[in-house]
């Protein structure tokens, strides 16, 4: 058994966010996006104010944060916001590299689809870059479609950013 497959959790939950979620969910996914991509402090801050904004501007049965836990652990989490005109989005998808291969992302992201469609949204978008291969895959298993791409360097290096939608 390779340590991969050791370390990944046997049980985890999705749950609804709870106070301090958002500010831990937001460090790990800086900390990691920084180690990983070398995305640094740009990044950290769009996620400290995706987060924050989500945290102050919260609407109940519209918008939601679940959280993915094992033995107490948070191993991920996602964010749908409300865009307004029956657009939701889909934001901070994230999981430990512990987690990564136990199912617990495609959880997260069937879990948006579920909750947009309960709530009536028409689509959910979604932007994220080329470079996330992993994501990539779970939007596309889920059904999403890539609308548009641009280059950017609003994290110190070129990066593609792709735009994706998945009509409900």
């Amino acid at each position: 058994m390779n340590q991969k497959a050791m370390a990944e959790p046997r049980n985890w939950t999705l749950r609804t966010f709870r106070s301090g979620d958002l500010g831990m969910i937001a460090a790990r996914q800086a900390a990691l996006y920084d180690a990983e991509w070398g995305w640094g402090r740009p990044m950290e801050a769009m996620i400290y104010d995706i987060a924050g904004s989500f945290l102050s501007d919260f609407k109940p049965g519209r918008e939601q944060c679940w959280v993915a836990e094992a033995d107490g652990r948070l191993m991920g989490g996602v964010f749908v916001c409300d865009e307004g005109e029956g657009t939701a989005r889909l934001r901070l998808l994230y999981v430990e590299p512990e987690g990564r291969g136990s199912g617990i992302g495609g959880a997260l992201v069937k879990q948006c689809t579920v909750f947009a469609r309960e709530a009536g949204y028409r689509r959910i978008v979604l932007m994220t870059h080329a470079v996330l291969d992993s994501a990539r895959k779970l939007y596309l298993a889920e059904g999403y479609r890539v609308t548009g791409s641009v280059t950017q360097n609003d994290f110190g290096k070129e990066e593609v950013t792709e735009h994706w939608q998945l009509d409900l």
